[in-house]
């Protein structure tokens, strides 16, 4: 079959595509930004008509649907990415004669939080639709082989030689991996797999969050960690503070996962067995099968080390911002003795205010990486402006433009460690 996959590089939608090919089906990617041959443009945050995608439903025999987000932003809403867009495309299937739809959802309950409420919103539209849909709703998501978003933060947690256990890490769990989602997926696919059912998606092991933490963290092969047991009302600020700050998965879905259980019905797995034909592999199989590498830890690692830069980068910024402003005029020309009074004091003052901009554009997740890059020019400006027409600067007893290097060297890192926009 050629199927419409959307949400294709997301860390699920990339192992669902896997098992789509290895399957024998032709896939066609709806991604907001295509990078080759067999990808189409979508985007879920405006692309809420259905006759955008009756275009793109083209000689398609089936849709998945697995685009979402984790968390809202100023552009990415809850209600068009989970619900609008998703309806759309449901209703243009109709229309299209695409009769297969397959709904990748969320295990969990409304009051879990719109994340939840919000996908369950369109599985409860596309039921009463005249198609033949199979609604997937798995838990946590994992894989050895790769992590992103809330799965990456749960591998960072367990790299760190603190757990930090909110509910004493008690709250029970069965994750699943997503190369058995991909299988699901392809299941649901085939004639007569779970038609018209809500199929939820868990793993054979009901662990604790503790044990999972503890699971990964012998995965990487390191020794046991010290243990903090985190009460609500501190689970709560960290969440708060990363909303605010827009500090990736950092955010009120994470937190309902780690305050509430995700195990799903007591015979959840056997009706995947029947509806579905399958069996997923436990956390320890999974793990088992593919060994850890340093690039798995370093990645764990690194994923703890970047909010840290970029907060402390941001800090920086806003710092040098105000002190520019706050500077006199005399204290601007003593910096310069050399440069014209007039054109030292506009500078101190226009760098003052673009440094406090983008210090708290970094803070407040705006445009990220755009802003690192600005930042990165104006260390490099400031370097070798300072260095070719105030060169005594090189000769700073407490190293005012030598630590220029460290900075250059710093925000490349974390260049390099952001995601995407």
């Amino acid at each position: 079959m050629r199927v419409l996959l959307t949400g294709a590089h997301g860390f699920i939608g990339g192992f669902i595509a896997t098992a789509l090919r290895e399957a024998g089906h032709s896939v066609i990617a709806a991604v907001r930004s295509p990078r080759g041959a067999h990808e189409i443009a979508c985007d879920f945050a405006h692309d809420v008509d259905p006759a955008v995608w009756l275009p793109r439903l083209a000689h398609i025999d089936a849709v998945v649907n697995c685009a979402g987000i984790l968390c809202e932003t100023a552009t990415q809403k809850f209600a068009a990415v989970h619900v609008d867009a998703p309806v759309a495309l449901f209703r243009a299937c109709v229309q299209a004669r695409v009769r297969k739809v397959v709904q990748l959802s969320a295990l969990g309950e409304p009051e879990d939080g719109e994340f939840i409420a919000s996908k369950h919103r369109a599985d409860a539209t596309l039921a009463t639709l005249d198609l033949d849909w199979t609604v997937l709703r798995p838990g946590l998501v994992y894989s050895a082989s790769g992590a992103y978003g809330g799965t990456a933060l749960l591998r960072a947690l367990a790299a760190l030689p603190l757990f930090f256990l909110p509910q004493q890490g008690a709250q029970k769990l069965r994750p699943i991996a997503a190369e058995d989602v991909g299988l699901a997926v392809v299941a649901a696919l085939d004639a007569g797999g779970a038609a018209r059912e809500i199929v939820q998606l868990v793993g054979p092991q009901a662990l604790s969050f503790g044990d999972y933490l503890r699971a990964w963290r012998a995965w990487f092969g390191l020794k046991p960690a010290f243990e903090l047991h985190m009460p609500r009302v501190l689970v709560n600020a960290t969440v708060a503070c990363g909303e605010a700050l827009t500090a990736g998965p950092v955010c009120r879905v994470i937190a309902n996962l780690l305050q509430r259980e995700r195990v799903g019905a007591a015979d959840a797995g056997v009706r995947m067995t029947t509806q579905l034909a399958l069996v997923p592999r436990s956390l320890d199989a999974a793990l088992a099968q593919r060994p850890s590498t340093p690039s798995d830890l370093r990645d764990a690692q690194l994923y703890t080390s970047m909010p840290a830069l970029r907060i402390a980068f941001a800090l920086l910024w806003i710092a040098s911002g105000l002190l520019g402003l706050g500077l006199s005029a005399a204290t601007l020309q003593a910096m310069v003795p050399d440069w014209p009074p007039a054109f030292a004091q506009w500078l101190g003052r226009a760098t003052g205010v673009l440094d406090l901009l983008l210090g708290l554009s970094l803070l407040f997740g705006v445009q990220v990486r755009r802003v690192e890059r600005l930042m990165l020019a104006m260390v490099l400006a400031y370097t070798a402006g300072i260095g070719l027409f105030a060169p005594q600067h090189w000769l700073d007893p407490f190293g005012g433009l030598l630590k220029n290097l460290v900075l250059i060297a710093a925000l490349w890192l974390l260049l390099a460690l952001e995601p995407r926009e």
